[in-house]
């Protein structure tokens, strides 16, 4: 057997309906994803941003440094939040 590999995001042209598949498996289930895009905000598939609103997670996207101060923003406020940050 074939171990599974998870996809590597290098840039936010790797973000995938499979890459996000990680936070839609947490226990408890997420309600907020900040996705840091590197350097700037970068539009990614609308398709995919629907899917994760249709599994009750809301998708924040930001450049990272913002994406990083979201996060750290809901987390003082008590909310179930996850990030995936590309570095800028």
């Amino acid at each position: 057997a074939t171990p599974a590999v998870s996809p590597q995001v290098g840039s936010h042209r790797d973000i995938s309906h499979e890459s996000l598949s990680l936070f839609r498996l947490l226990e408890p289930q997420i309600e907020i994803l900040v996705l840091g895009t590197g350097d700037r905000v970068e539009r990614l598939n609308p398709a995919m941003l629907k899917q994760m609103r249709n599994c009750g997670i809301a998708v924040e996207v930001q450049d990272t440094a913002n994406a990083c101060a979201t996060f750290n923003f809901l987390m003082n406020e008590r909310r179930v939040v996850a990030a995936g940050l590309i570095p800028p």
